[in-house]
């Protein structure tokens, strides 16, 4: 499954109303795959909402460096053909991120997302906390 950001704000804070069902999700699920731009849009959603700026960091580093999780680093040609996606999709209110996401499940066959992001399901995928 694809990690969103509004998953790992579910996973690492407790006050959101899906934390229990992100944290058994996450941890009974065979694949994890996150990218760059989802780690980067986490900082700084869990800055605005979440918990203290330092935990935040911590578990960032911590995803980074585990062997439980698929990093994609999104590189040019990903970028490139999430832009190409906004650009054929301006009914839709998709991020540059959710974008990056779909492009990345789509590439590797993914139909999970760990997210309660509605826009997953809108690209047909499965939003497992929606």
């Amino acid at each position: 499954m694809l990690i969103d950001t509004s998953a790992l704000l579910s996973y690492l804070h407790r006050d959101e109303a899906t934390h229990l069902d992100a944290v058994s999700l996450f941890h009974g699920a065979p694949r994890r795959v996150i990218h760059s731009y989802v780690m980067a849009e986490f900082v700084a959603l869990a800055t605005a909402r979440g918990p203290p700026r330092q935990r935040t960091l911590a578990f960032v580093a911590d995803l980074m460096d585990s062997a439980a999780i698929d990093l994609v680093w999104v590189g040019e040609p990903v970028h490139r053909a999430a832009l190409a996606l906004l650009r054929r999709r301006l009914d839709k209110t998709y991020s540059l991120c959710d974008a990056v996401s779909f492009v990345v499940m789509w590439d590797r066959g993914i139909a999970d997302a760990l997210t309660t992001d509605r826009h997953f399901t809108q690209e047909g995928f499965v939003a497992l906390l929606g």
